[in-house]
């Protein structure tokens, strides 16, 4: 089961992350616009969700996802650590949120971290 320390270290592995903490907890940021969090007791993060989707994945699998009340205007979605499959789904999450805060130029230049696989 994944945990707050494979978080930060997948987070920043991801090009251009760096952390940073704000509102008293870490962020992980590329080119200065955050992409993810560990909010709380680190039993979850919260991560870049476009709106029109993160309802899908709470409706599919509540124990896995939901959303902060005060993060419902945003696109942002949470995500329970433990009730991932792996290392590789936490993986594939935090990179699609990167992909979503990454500026094209240095997301087009790693086209390794394109869509993961099955979609």
């Amino acid at each position: 089961m994944p945990d707050a320390h494979d978080v930060r270290r997948i987070a920043l592995s991801l090009p251009d992350t760096t952390e940073k903490t704000a509102w008293s907890m870490p962020t992980f940021r590329v080119a200065g616009k955050m992409f993810a969090t560990l909010p709380e007791d680190e039993s979850s993060c919260a991560v870049r969700c476009p709106k029109e989707e993160r309802d899908e994945l709470v409706l599919a699998e509540p124990g896995k996802f939901w959303i902060a009340d005060h993060e419902s205007a945003f696109a942002w979605i949470r995500v329970r650590l433990a009730a991932l499959e792996d290392e590789g789904e936490l993986r594939d999450i935090l990179a699609d949120s990167w992909r979503q805060a990454a500026p094209t130029a240095l997301r087009d230049s790693h086209p390794e971290l394109g869509v993961p696989a099955g979609e």
